[in-house]
């Protein structure tokens, strides 16, 4: 406990506190340095005396505290006073020093004003000394410009009449320089434009520049009209040249006139020589046209490349004049003979056209296209692209058509070669061959239409190319995805089991389980042969490279064609044609396979699981179902080497198919007999028709609390997942680990198989404990799976109702979904005893509870037609020796025909 409490009564304290802002308080702190606690800003007296005296026994040395402290006191009292009179005497010498200040303030103003008067009295002094200069300066200048006036003048008096007696002489080289001279002298006089004798002057120099260029238009017309024959008027080249140079000089419009004039002249043999009449202007002809131009440039610079001036580029103005009247012509005689051009006439046009324009590109620089008066040709500025091949474009669809036409041709040819298709025999034989042709022509014809146009004709294209990538997918691709054969008529070999039957009545049994063989045997649903499985997957791994090469095709086409153009180019729909090929190619390989599983499946049914003493290895339906899958996946994997994503996939779809499958088949066995029930139907059939007597069959079918069926249903559950689980690989060398998802599909499934049959083992009674266990094992079961259970189990109807209701109220969730399960439950009570009860029973729910489809239509009327023969063996049992007669023979025999289905 502190010994000085803290006294916070107001009244008590009489010191005025000062409190200092934080940055007083930081240059005090950076003025005096200090760590003594009495110096801090936020001391607190009462902390501090409380640290001196912590406790009762640290008052012993009070008194020395004191005394420091008071020492302390008389130093603080000391340093205070020698400050105090310190600051007596500074208040007298500020004064002092402000007064000072304010002197030295006065004594400099004074100086300054002094300075200004002395500089004002200097700049007049200056002024008065330079005033004889400026007039001087301004005098010099006056003089100077009168004097090159009076020059100008001079000259441009002088020069007039030089000029005329030049021009009339012809002396066109002299008369260059002092043109250019009285030019220039004549614009400086214009702002004299009010002084008659200037204007004078000006007519003057305007009428001998335009006496000049008549002259030298008339001259060039002489030199090269090929009418004039005579040379004593005619221009020499020197003149010629000396004219060019003046005719530059001159107005821009003499120059252009000439060159137009010129350039005509020059081109008038070609419009002749060419004329849409003429059979050498045809397209067959039109490299003609640019030999022509060729051999006429060559000719024109040898003789007159050195008259006209660099910058005029006669020969270049001479090919755009070329190019635009060929262009001109090419579009008049097209549109008037257009149904005589075929594509190879266009295309050798087009491509002598655009030889040449390349040609003309390289040899000029195209500096007049820019002065060109047609809008098509500043389009191309720098560029003879297209300045002739133009006229090409609104035929473009004569090309067009004819690539669709060899598509057509194409098409119709890869389909008539697929009839006889063959695929190579060795192991992964890739794509059809016809497939890399089509895409090889695509590229062609894509590669020739950007040398033709990549606007609206490349477009067209595209429209084309998604058409026949259609028609390649349905005519050539899916119309040889092979079909299963359908099989032989069923009545007819039944009906001859049948016969077989009547004739041999001396060992019924044997001909009984022949009717049952050639039946099931007639049922079997049709499949592929081994070439049929490697021409699916052939024409898998072909639409797979299609599918590839189709987006490759639209990313080129893409990136070619012109910009207006790509948002419209979309090869989607051809992806998906090609997608569904392959997933049909699997679907069918997945219903191949299932249809072999089925056969085994079937076989499963026919067992007398309730029956068997003991539980030795996997049953013969496995081996089947083992021999079918390396029978057939080893083939399609070799196939689909290439093709892994897809091979994949075709497991995925089989377990998910063949799974649910198996659970069906699982839910018609009887696998357990609780001696009170009687065997199904069909598994005393088949059992009495391999034994001597009737009396053998019931007894072996009414051994009671038999489970070693489940422990043997179990084992070839095992057996079955095991296979499933090494299905990718199976039948392989190299052994692959199996992709995680379907593991997880196979383990899933085959687990709820398990689970079923290990349910079925338990014993119903006590019937709580049954429940519990089925909920552990079953946690995601309803009700329509435990009643399947119950009947796997033959519990009597009643038992299985009480079951349900005990099921129901363990499952609080399921009942609001009572109604539904009722009804569910009724459906399948009323089946059960429709069908008559026992194997019959099984024959319905396997009836109700196949798969959609054609195999589903197939799975019902084999059961159809087992329950009608296993209804016809047992009354030829009952009817014994009786049957010999042969009017009653008949009558059985019309009885099985007519529950056989159509």
């Amino acid at each position: 406990m502190n010994l000085v409490e803290e006294e916070t009564d107001p009244k008590k304290d009489h010191i005025n506190e000062i409190i200092l802002s934080d940055d007083v308080q930081r240059a005090i702190e950076q003025v005096l340095q200090s760590s003594d606690p009495l110096d801090q800003p936020d001391f607190n007296p009462t902390d501090y005396i409380n640290q001196l005296f912590p406790n009762e026994q640290s008052l012993s040395n009070i008194d020395e505290v004191i005394a420091k402290m008071e020492c302390d006191i008389s130093l603080i009292d000391d340093n205070i006073r020698s400050v105090v009179r310190g600051q007596v005497n500074t208040g007298e010498n500020g004064r002092v020093a402000l007064k000072e200040a304010q002197q030295s303030i006065t004594q400099l103003f004074s100086l300054i004003t002094d300075i200004k008067s002395r500089a004002e009295k200097t700049e007049d002094m200056v002024k008065e000394i330079t005033r004889d200069i400026k007039q001087l300066d301004s005098a010099k200048n006056n003089l100077t410009y009168a004097i090159t006036t009076l020059n100008h003048l001079h000259m441009l008096v002088g020069g007039v009449e030089n000029l005329k007696r030049l021009s009339e002489r012809r002396q066109y080289g002299e008369v260059l320089n002092p043109l250019q001279a009285i030019i220039e002298v004549n614009q400086h006089f214009q702002q004299y434009s009010e002084i008659s004798q200037i204007q004078t002057l000006s007519a003057q120099v305007q009428q001998i520049q335009s006496e000049l260029a008549t002259q030298i238009t008339d001259d060039f017309k002489n030199f090269f009209s090929p009418t004039s024959h005579s040379n004593a008027n005619r221009m020499t080249l020197t003149q010629l040249k000396d004219a060019c140079q003046v005719a530059s000089v001159l107005d821009k419009p003499v120059k252009k006139n000439i060159l137009k004039w010129f350039i005509n002249l020059q081109l008038q043999e070609y419009v002749q020589l060419f004329h849409e009449n003429q059979d050498i202007a045809w397209l067959d002809k039109i490299d003609k046209r640019y030999a022509w131009v060729k051999r006429h440039l060559l000719d024109f610079e040898e003789k007159f490349g050195t008259v006209f001036p660099t910058d005029w580029e006669v020969s270049e103005r001479i090919t755009v004049q070329f190019c635009t009247v060929t262009r001109e012509e090419l579009s008049k005689i097209i549109a008037r003979r257009r149904t005589e051009i075929d594509v190879k006439l266009l295309l050798f046009a087009i491509q002598k056209t655009a030889n040449f324009e390349q040609l003309l590109d390289k040899r000029f620089n195209g500096t007049t296209l820019v002065e060109a008066t047609s809008e098509e040709v500043r389009q191309e500025r720098g560029s003879f692209n297209n300045l002739i091949g133009s006229c090409f474009k609104p035929y473009l669809d004569i090309y067009t058509d004819s690539i669709d036409r060899d598509l057509t041709a194409l098409i119709e040819q890869f389909a008539q070669q697929n009839q006889q298709m063959v695929v190579p025999k060795e192991i992964n034989p890739g794509i059809i061959p016809n497939c890399a042709d089509l895409f090889v022509f695509y590229k062609k014809c894509m590669v020739q239409c950007m040398q033709l146009s990549n606007e609206k004709p490349m477009y067209d294209l595209v429209l084309l190319f998604k058409r026949y990538l259609r028609e390649y997918a349905i005519k050539v691709l899916e119309a040889r995805i092979p079909k299963p054969q359908p099989p032989n008529s069923t009545t007819s070999s039944i009906s001859s089991s049948m016969s077989l039957l009547t004739k041999d009545f001396q060992n019924l049994s044997t001909a009984a389980g022949q009717v049952i063989h050639n039946f099931l045997k007639e049922g079997e649903t049709p499949r592929f042969s081994s070439e049929d499985m490697r021409k699916i997957c052939y024409i898998l791994a072909t639409a797979e490279y299609c599918l590839e090469t189709v987006q490759q095709l639209e990313d080129k086409l893409k990136e070619k064609i012109d910009k207006q153009y790509i948002a419209k180019v979309d090869l989607s729909d051809e992806k998906d044609v090609y997608h569904r090929i392959i997933s049909n190619c699997i679907q069918l390989l997945v219903h191949d396979l299932d249809a072999a599983c089925e056969q085994s499946l079937l076989l499963m049914t026919k067992i007398a699981w309730h029956s068997i003493s003991n539980v030795g290895d996997q049953s013969g339906f496995v081996n089947q179902i083992i021999t079918n899958l390396k029978q057939t996946v080893p083939v399609i994997r070799d196939n689909l080497a290439n093709s892994r994503k897809y091979y994949t996939q075709f497991c995925h779809k089989f377990v998910n198919s063949f799974i649910p499958k198996y659970i069906n088949t699982l839910y018609r066995l009887r696998p357990t007999s609780s001696g009170s029930s009687s065997a199904s139907g069909s598994a005393a059939l088949v059992a009495s028709a391999s034994s001597s007597s009737i009396s053998e069959g019931a007894n072996s079918a009414s051994t009671g609390g038999n489970i070693l069926g489940c422990e043997q249903l179990l084992l070839d559950t095992h057996s079955l997942k095991t296979v499933l689980m090494d299905l990718p690989s199976i039948g392989s060398q190299v052994q692959r680990k199996p992709p995680a998802s379907y593991t997880k599909v196979v383990v899933k499934g085959m687990a709820k198989a398990e689970m079923i049959i290990k349910v079925v083992m338990q014993p119903v009674h006590p019937a709580s404990l049954y429940i519990e266990q089925y909920l552990k094992l079953m946690p995601e079961s309803n009700v329509v799976e435990f009643h399947k259970i119950l009947e796997m189990k033959n519990v009597r109807k009643i038992e299985q109702q009480q079951l349900v209701e005990a099921y129901k109220r363990a499952c609080p969730q399921l009942q609001q979904q009572q109604h539904q399960q009722t009804t569910v439950s009724s459906s399948v009570s009323a089946g059960t005893l429709g069908a008559g009860g026992g194997e019959n029973s099984g024959n319905a729910q396997q009836t109700s509870e196949a798969p959609s489809g054609g195999s589903s239509t197939q799975s019902q009327q084999i059961a159809a037609a087992a329950a009608a023969i296993s209804g016809a063996g047992s009354s030829i049992m009952a009817l014994g020796d009786s049957l010999m007669d042969k009017g009653r023979i008949k009558k059985i025999e019309n009885l099985i025909k007519n529950r056989l289905p159509n």
